[in-house]
């Protein structure tokens, strides 16, 4: 039997049409197996491509799967914008609290309403904030990058942190040396497997400033040379800041801007909110904006 499908491409985490970081997004995905999802991604080809399902065990509203174009990957943050920003256009919703399983959990998403458009505040998962690096995956690391030691951040330490897909934090010094970089892609991905974390997020930070930060997301085990604009990266950023008492906070909350994409030509911005109890860090939340590039059918053949 042939089902129709719609399958947009979603530029999340901006209005400006060609900017920010594209996702793939197919709002009703029922039917599809898992190769024919991974198939898509694949033709997509896009960082994420996120499919929306029913959720049949009815504690979720929808239940949203994420793959690259080479793997499935438990969250997405630009793709979630991306999903629930079709799911606001195709049911022409008001504001609203949805909440979606994927494979990070069931995490709530708010739907905006701004004017006759969106803006989509993701929370993500549960915070965990690793160990600094050993000296051995730390030269690795500098080396991979093609940077100095020097050239870290004193005050950072390099560590993974995750809010449901975890990242490496790199804080370095300079705009010039970030926007310069040209990491060697299979050191990374072979570091990766020594340290178990696939995504590399660099960043320059900007005290007393807005945009707070400006980074770069490598991730070439998944097949992400670079991310344009990384909601998974930049959430865990944010409790990484407050975790380690980098940036000053009023006890309650830490809020702040990010700006990624320059290097590739497509920027894009994003808020981070992260909730503040004790001193530390307990809940994590990004928002943004979102804009059709395009959207087509396709025919596929289901069981």
């Amino acid at each position: 039997m042939k089902k129709t499908y719609r399958i947009y491409q979603i530029d999340s985490f901006t209005r400006e049409r060609f900017t920010g970081n594209p996702a793939g997004v197919v709002p009703n995905a029922d039917g599809l197996s898992e190769v024919q999802m991974q198939r898509i991604a694949r033709e997509m080809n896009n960082s994420e491509t996120a499919f929306v399902l029913s959720d049949k065990t009815g504690e979720s509203d929808v239940h949203v799967r994420f793959f690259t174009p080479t793997r499935e990957v438990p969250i997405c943050g630009h793709a979630t914008v991306a999903a629930h920003y079709v799911r606001a256009l195709e049911g022409r919703l008001g504001s609203a609290k949805v909440f979606q399983r994927t494979g990070a959990g069931i995490l709530p998403v708010e739907i905006l309403s701004d004017g006759d458009d969106y803006r989509i505040v993701m929370t993500q998962g549960k915070i965990s904030i690793g160990s600094p690096f050993e000296e051995s995956h730390l030269s690795k690391l500098v080396k991979a990058l093609g940077i100095e030691a020097k050239d870290l951040r004193s005050d950072c330490p390099v560590v993974i942190a995750s809010t449901g897909h975890s990242k490496v934090m790199v804080a370095i010094h300079g705009g010039d040396l970030l926007h310069r970089l040209s990491p060697d892609m299979s050191q990374l991905s072979d570091l990766s497997e020594e340290i178990g974390c696939n995504g590399y997020y660099v960043f320059t930070l900007h005290p007393g400033e807005s945009p707070l930060i400006h980074g770069r997301m490598f991730a070439p085990a998944i097949g992400i040379a670079e991310d344009p604009v990384t909601g998974n990266a930049n959430g865990p950023l944010g409790a990484y800041l407050v975790h380690f008492g980098i940036v000053e906070n009023d006890g309650s909350e830490l809020s702040f801007d990010v700006v990624q994409g320059e290097a590739m030509g497509r920027p894009g911005t994003m808020k981070v909110a992260v909730s503040i109890s004790d001193g530390k860090p307990v809940e994590v939340k990004i928002s943004g904006e979102a804009v059709v590039a395009f959207s087509t059918d396709i025919e596929i053949e289901v069981d």
